[in-house]
C-alpha cells in the first residue's frame, strides 16, 4: 500500500485563468471505488446520470442515482463506491474565486467569500430538484460544445447554481474561527486516517493513533469525532465493511476469509457488524450481487 498517501489532494485546473473543471466519470464494475477518502479545498459537484453509487460526506452515507447532485463542501473528507455495472457521473470542480469580484461588493462578501471560506455549507444530497438537473445539463453542454463565448455561460450556471443552494439547500453557516480550526485539524489529522487506511485489518486502538500526533486521549477523540461525526472505532467498523463489501462483490472468497481479511478473527461477530452497517447479512449479500449479475 502506498506510505505516501496523503487524503488531502492538491486540485490542478487545466486553465489556471478559468479554474473550472468537468471529469467523465464512468466505470463497469460494482463494488470498485470511485475515489478515496480524501479532501480538498474546492468545491465539487457529482451529478449522477445513470447507475447507482454510495457516497460518503465526513462519514454520512448516501445512496445516489440517476437524477441526483452530490454537494462536496470545501474541506469535506469523501469517499464513493460504485453499487452498478454501469455507472456515469460527471464531477464539475470548481475554484469559486472565479466567481468573485476585485472590488469589494455585496455578492462577494456576503455568498462568494464565505462559500470559498466553506462558511456556508450545503447539504450534501439533493434529489428530485429539476432547477438544478436543466443547470448541470445546460452547464455540461456547455463545456462539451465550447462554442465562442462558454466560459461567459458556465459562470452564469455557476452563480445560478448557487442560486438555488443558498435559497433553499443551506445546511449551516459557521464563523471564520471554526473554519480556520477544521482546516489546521484535517492538516493535523492526515497521518491518522492514512493509518487506519493502511492498518485497517489490525487493532486500532485510540492511544496509538493519539500518539501518532501527540495529542491527549480526550482531545484526540473529540476532534476525530468532529471531523468524521464517528468515532475511532466506528470509523474503522466502517472501512473494514467497505473493505469486506468489496471483496463479496469481487472475490470468490469465503465469508470466513474476508472477515478475517477486514479484520475480524470471529464471524459471527463480523457478521453482525455487517449487517449493522449494511442492513442485510454478509451471504445474502453476496446472494444479491450474484442475482445482480
Amino acid at each position: 500500500m502506498n506510505k505516501q498517501l496523503n487524503l488531502r489532494e492538491e486540485m490542478s485546473m487545466p486553465d489556471p485563468h478559468f479554474p473550472v473543471k468537468v471529469n467523465h466519470c464512468q466505470f463497469h464494475e460494482a463494488g470498485v471505488v470511485l475515489f478515496p477518502h480524501h479532501w480538498h479545498q474546492h468545491i465539487e459537484f457529482l451529478y449522477f446520470v445513470r447507475g447507482e453509487a454510495r457516497i460518503e460526506c465526513n462519514s454520512h452515507s448516501m445512496e445516489v442515482g440517476p437524477g441526483d447532485l452530490v454537494v462536496v463542501n470545501s474541506n469535506d473528507l469523501h469517499h464513493g463506491v460504485s453499487l452498478s455495472e454501469d455507472l456515469l457521473y460527471f464531477a464539475l470542480i470548481a475554484d469559486t474565486s472565479v466567481l468573485g469580484s476585485h472590488s469589494v461588493d455585496a455578492v462577494d462578501t456576503k455568498y462568494i467569500t464565505p462559500i470559498a471560506q466553506n462558511r456556508i455549507l450545503f447539504q450534501h444530497k439533493i434529489t428530485n430538484d429539476s432547477r438544478i438537473q436543466q443547470c448541470m445539463d445546460q452547464l455540461l453542454a456547455e463545456f462539451r460544445e465550447r462554442d465562442f463565448g462558454y466560459e461567459l455561460a458556465i459562470k452564469s450556471y455557476l452563480y445560478q447554481l448557487l442560486t438555488i443552494l443558498i435559497r433553499n439547500y443551506v445546511t449551516r453557516i459557521i464563523s471564520p474561527v471554526e473554519y480556520n480550526t477544521r482546516l489546521r485539524n484535517l492538516e493535523r489529522f492526515n497521518p491518522i486516517f492514512q493509518y487506519i487506511e493502511q492498518h485497517f485489518e489490525q487493532k486500532i486502538t485510540v492511544d496509538v493513533l493519539a500518539g501518532l500526533i501527540q495529542m491527549s486521549r480526550f482531545h484526540f477523540s473529540r476532534v476525530f469525532r468532529d471531523l468524521t461525526n464517528k468515532s475511532v472505532t466506528e470509523y474503522v467498523h466502517m472501512i473494514r465493511i467497505h473493505h469486506a463489501e468489496h471483496l463479496l462483490r469481487s472475490t470468490t472468497m469465503t465469508i470466513s476469509e474476508i472477515a478475517l481479511a477486514a479484520g475480524y478473527n470471529d464471524i459471527y461477530y463480523f457478521s453482525r457488524m455487517f449487517k449493522q452497517y449494511k442492513n442485510v447479512s454478509p451471504s445474502i449479500y453476496r446472494d444479491s450481487v450474484n442475482t445482480e449479475g
